[in-house]
């Protein structure tokens, strides 16, 4: 099926038979046909997609595969499953399905239409636009229509979540696009989802034991794994934001002037929660910030913003009780007001599980509440354990060294086969690794601009085209200022146009520097020469003041083991990974990655960072890269 005659190489033009591919491709069909877990890490340029997709086709399994991001599930199901359908001559029913607010709702649209209550002339002309796509739309997915941007305001507005959405009760039920997927997805044998769905579905299986989104199946392919520890900490976890209450707000005056136009003190009730929960966000700091609850619990100012506030919801449910008669959406808003109280009095209470760990973060207007478990490893294998099907981990980033024990332990994966397959492209021809001499310490204040100073030469000799890829946004920020002037290529940096906008405009000037930050770390395919430089700030630990960082570290602690060898190495070994992962993406490409922080060398650890990067040649000598972009 891979092989140089194979249905594959007739169907895709310069394919190329890869042995770790054919290898991968055994050790899925493998665990298909047996059932148990498959960890498998396959470098750069296996083809490890293919090498899943054709024994899943094959295999006559009912197959869920979920992957990172919805860019990643839309890639896969609307371009490389086609081509390996196409080849097979495939008739396997196949389905997508995203979570439910990528799709459009037509009974909010509607009542964003009869409101008449939009901000901005912005506003007016994207509901404009999305009223002329609901007329030829068949799926509804907001993905397909780009000419209403991503962060448009009017987008929560006109989907739904699973707070507000009225479920079976909708009047526009037979309409509604995301129960359309729901259905196919459940009559498909092969869904794709991503991760975020996946767990959704955990979630929804531990609360109520049994799964609402997602069919029993026969097996599950989980690429891009790397992300299902914090993502499933996410979903296992309890939260809630400040957007979630003054949706509530916002929704119940839509509903009261609908449906209880008679009873204005429900009204004037919503619209009180909208001041008390801005007043919240404003006793907990104009900085944007993550931090244990406990640090701000702390407050007086703070207790009393939680009190005004429970003092505001208390009236606003009693009044939701009586308007519930009145219409579906007017119950839905009472349903929601019960759960979000009794959230808030879980998240900001005296009574906090040990287990868990309990913390906030702001943004601009807004807050988001958090209860996160310290350790999802016992959940998840109970999830497994439930669904006796065949699981199949796979990523270009799963091992620290030479094994999974790491990512096997935070999943609490007891027993599986494991297979780690290098990238078949010539790292030791193509690529070179450089780590400049002299660098002071990284903690240190100037050691941002001694990195700078220091890769300017290698940005000359690269002539741009390079990623500097950095550990915080005040780093990224404080290099912007400093390059800005002594650079002769033109800079981009994160955050000054869409991700997907940036690497647009990157591509197509050629030359170009990009500082980024997390978002730039993994799932960028930049192939070419427009892409020759990778450069690293600095080891990316993760911070120990976040709260959850800083919670499992503690945690991890008292239970007598070693966090930073457990928990804070392994991590950040697996995001370097990640990050010098942007440099080679095609077998004719060349690059130098460029690592900045003494540590690499004067650290004994600093040698599990150096084993776990593809096999390149070492240098801290300047003429040698300079050399090795003259060639």
């Amino acid at each position: 099926m891979l092989g140089p005659d194979g249905p594959l190489a007739r169907q895709v033009p310069g394919f190329a038979p890869r042995l770790p591919q054919q290898r991968m491709a055994q050790a899925v069909e493998d665990i298909l046909e047996t059932g148990g877990a498959l960890i498998v890490e396959a470098g750069t340029g296996t083809g490890k997609t293919f090498a899943y997709l054709i024994p899943a086709l094959q295999s006559g399994a009912r197959v869920i595969i979920s992957t990172g991001t919805r860019h990643l599930q839309d890639q896969l199901f609307h371009q490389d499953l086609p081509v390996v359908q196409r080849a097979l001559h495939s008739r396997v029913q196949v389905a997508l399905l995203k979570g439910r607010s990528n799709y459009l709702c037509p009974y909010r649209l509607q009542a964003v239409e009869d409101s008449s209550r939009l901000a901005s002339r912005e506003q007016v002309a994207d509901l404009r636009r999305i009223q002329d796509w609901t007329r030829h739309t068949r799926r509804g997915d907001i993905a397909e229509i780009a000419t209403v941007p991503e962060t448009s305001p009017l987008w929560p507005r006109v989907t739904s979540t699973a707070d507000n959405c009225l479920g079976q009760k909708c009047p526009r039920l037979d309409d509604c696009f995301f129960a359309k997927a729901r259905v196919e997805a459940q009559a498909a044998d092969l869904l794709v989802i991503n991760h975020y769905l996946f767990c959704a579905d955990l979630a929804m299986r531990d609360a109520h034991g049994f799964a609402e989104l997602l069919p029993g199946v026969d097996a599950f392919i989980l690429d891009e794994a790397h992300q299902l520890p914090e993502i499933v900490s996410q979903f296992f976890g309890k939260s809630l934001s400040g957007r979630q209450l003054l949706e509530l707000a916002r929704d119940t005056v839509v509903e009261q002037a609908k449906d209880a136009s008679d009873f204005p003190a429900l009204r004037q009730r919503a619209e009180a929660l909208e001041p008390a929960v801005l007043a919240l966000r404003q006793t907990l700091g104009a900085a944007e910030r993550r931090a244990l609850w406990r640090e701000a619990s702390e407050q007086a100012a703070v207790r009393e913003a939680v009190a005004d506030l429970i003092g505001v919801l208390e009236p606003l449910r009693e009044a939701l009780k009586e308007g519930a008669k009145r219409g579906k959406g007017l119950e839905n808003c009472q349903r929601r007001g019960e759960e979000l109280a009794q959230r808030l009095l879980l998240l900001t209470g005296e009574n906090a599980n040990p287990d868990q760990v309990r913390w906030f973060e702001t943004w601009g207007r807004s807050f988001t509440l958090t209860e996160t478990p310290l350790d999802v490893a016992p959940l998840f294998r109970g999830r497994m354990a439930a669904q006796p099907s065949a699981w199949i981990f796979t990523s270009a980033t799963l091992a620290v060294g030479q094994n999974f024990t790491h990512f096997a332990i935070r999943l609490g994966i007891p027993d599986y086969a494991g297979l780690r397959l290098d990238s078949p492209f010539d790292f030791p021809r193509n690529t070179l690794l450089y780590h400049p001499p002299a660098l002071p310490d990284p903690g240190s204040p100037g050691y941002t601009v001694a990195l700078l100073e220091a890769m300017l030469p290698v940005l000359d000799a690269s002539q741009g085209r390079a990623f500097l890829l950095f550990t915080s946004y005040r780093a990224l920020r404080e290099a912007a200022e400093w390059l800005a002037g002594r650079l002769d290529y033109p800079l981009l940096t994160q955050g000054d146009l869409p991700k997907a906008a940036l690497l647009a405009q990157f591509r197509s000037l050629g030359n170009a520097v990009l500082l980024g930050t997390a978002s730039f770390w993994e799932g960028v395919d930049v192939r070419g020469k427009a892409l020759s430089c990778v450069i690293i700030d600095r080891l990316p630990f993760a911070a120990p003041t976040d709260p959850v960082v800083q919670a499992r570290i503690e945690a991890l602690r008292r239970r007598g083991e070693d966090p930073f060898l457990g928990y804070q190495l392994p991590q950040a070994v697996i995001t370097l990974k990640q990050g010098a992962g942007r440099l080679i993406r095609d077998v004719h490409d060349r690059g130098v990655l460029a690592l900045g922080d003494p540590r690499l060398l004067s650290k004994s650890y600093g040698r599990v960072f150096l084993d776990s990067l593809p096999p390149m040649p070492k240098t801290r000598n300047l003429d040698r890269v300079r050399a090795f972009f003259g060639q």
